[in-house]
């Protein structure tokens, strides 16, 4: 579901950072199992009740550990906040087995305990984008820019939402991301791609350049001929 830019490449992030780049959108969501680990399976919602999943997410240990520290008598009740944190791992373990639907709810969940958790905020973003809900994505993904406005995966997966609705507000969101991390080259090559779109030929190839130089296999998300081929950098940075 994520925006398919004038290029042809698909570029989203998740929360730890990490690219994905795909085709099309079609395919972006055909790829998605293969992006999740192979975590051992819980069961499913019916299976297990949120507390239990909590449970198994949070880990039993620490659990028995907070007994021995009070001599076995009955542990004392959780925070809001660390009922939100189980909510979130979850979430997070539901994410990687790919239950969706079950990790948007439970991420839900960690919001209802704890509004200024910008993880859950993010999270449920990154789902509702991956089941086509850009809408509801976009309301999450702002809602943790409002609580971290530096939060690099939100604004660039924001500016990927806002391509098409809102080229200048996408141009602006890549140019935070820039300014925040200089040396995303993905940044740049999304960049690029929507300069030239509207356009601004001689910035964009400017961004483009620079994506290359960053991270030289972005070269192959170029269509050939767009660029000339650039000079192989003294010494490529590490992105």
């Amino acid at each position: 579901s994520a925006l398919l830019l004038r290029c042809g490449a698909v570029v989203w992030r998740g929360r730890d950072k990490h690219l994905k780049v795909v085709e099309n959108a079609a395919h972006a969501c055909k790829a998605l199992p293969r992006l999740m680990d192979a975590m051992t399976r819980f069961g499913s919602s019916s299976q297990l009740g949120r507390r239990r999943r909590q449970a198994i997410a949070a880990g039993l240990v620490s659990g028995m550990g907070i007994l021995a520290a009070c001599g076995g008598g009955s542990p004392s009740p959780q925070s809001n906040v660390q009922i939100a944190a189980n909510d979130l791992n979850a979430g997070l373990a539901a994410q990687a087995a790919g239950n969706l639907p079950q990790a948007a709810s439970d991420y839900k969940s960690a919001i209802a305990d704890d509004r200024q958790n910008k993880y859950a905020y993010y999270d449920l973003g990154l789902v509702e984008e991956l089941m086509g809900q850009p809408a509801a994505s976009e309301v999450n993904y702002r809602a943790t820019i409002q609580l971290d406005p530096t939060f690099v995966p939100a604004l660039f997966n924001l500016a990927i939402l806002r391509t098409g609705p809102s080229p200048f507000e996408a141009e602006e969101l890549y140019r935070q991301v820039i300014g925040l991390a200089p040396k995303d080259a993905t940044a740049y090559l999304n960049l690029g791609f929507l300069l030239r779109s509207q356009g601004d030929v001689t910035e964009g190839d400017m961004d483009l350049h620079t994506a290359v130089l960053l991270d030289p296999s972005l070269a192959s998300r170029i269509p050939p001929g767009t660029l000339a081929t650039p000079k192989p950098a003294a010494s490529s940075p590490r992105p």
